[in-house]
């Protein structure tokens, strides 16, 4: 295989305070040493590389699971995820500025970096290993929804890329969970679940509130039509249409 060539990704982090998800602050400054998928060629340096993630309809039935049998939801993010990836086929990289090798030589990559094509499916693979590991079974409806059932408590840990929620009736049982990861991944606790795929979760006595205000703003702000009157019905009242 031939040499991989790089360029450097500088990728901006964002945050938003816990009684403020409207307001996002700039949390981080990321550089990643990513490589230039585009050159890899199907069937000679990798072969498939589809990743499982959650399915929205798994998002929402895990917190109706949860609102109804009252359990606490946490949120998990590992860092860097697609470098626990573990490569199989062989591929090579030219040497990064900075780190030396002997003239003619290159570098043989075990783990996966961002770019490569089989990156989400190595990480993925990865992960999947080290919660079977710990006792959890993927569902057979949904592979990114990890279930773990013992005699006295069951926990649902779901995956969506490098984001995580872990809920059940053991909190014992969920924070040895944390620690086991922790072990094996450089992760954060973001502690109760605040925004989840474009959905803003707010607990209360009765439930859980669901509300996808930020992400419809989002969208609003990229197609540049927020300063629009807006109306409940975005039609002429009364209007008759012929064919």
């Amino acid at each position: 295989e031939q040499g991989r060539w790089f360029r450097w990704a500088l990728i901006a982090a964002y945050g938003a305070a816990q009684d403020d998800l409207k307001e996002a602050f700039l949390t981080e400054m990321m550089i990643f040493l990513a490589t230039h998928g585009f050159q890899q060629e199907h069937g000679r340096d990798y072969d498939e590389t589809f990743a499982p993630v959650a399915h929205m309809t798994t998002v929402r039935t895990l917190l109706a699971v949860a609102s109804v049998r009252e359990w606490f939801i946490s949120q998990l993010d590992v860092k860097n995820a697609f470098l626990n990836g573990e490569l199989r086929e062989e591929v090579y990289m030219q040497p990064p500025p900075g780190y030396s090798v002997p003239e003619g030589m290159v570098c043989r990559l075990r783990r996966s970096l961002y770019g490569f094509k089989k990156a989400p499916r190595a990480w993925f693979q990865h992960f999947a290993s080290v919660v079977t590991a710990a006792g959890f079974s993927a569902s057979a409806h949904d592979p990114a929804l990890f279930v773990h059932i013992s005699s006295h408590d069951r926990t649902l840990l779901l995956l969506y890329v490098d984001d995580m929620i872990i809920t059940g009736d053991d909190p014992q049982f969920n924070a040895f969970v944390k620690a086991r990861l922790s072990e094996q991944f450089l992760m954060s606790d973001l502690g109760p679940l605040r925004y989840f795929l474009g959905i803003e979760v707010s607990s209360a006595h009765e439930g859980f509130y669901l509300s996808q205000e930020k992400y419809i703003q989002g969208l609003l702000d990229r197609a540049s039509i927020t300063d629009h009157k807006a109306e409940e019905t975005p039609m002429e009242l009364n209007l008759h249409l012929s064919h």
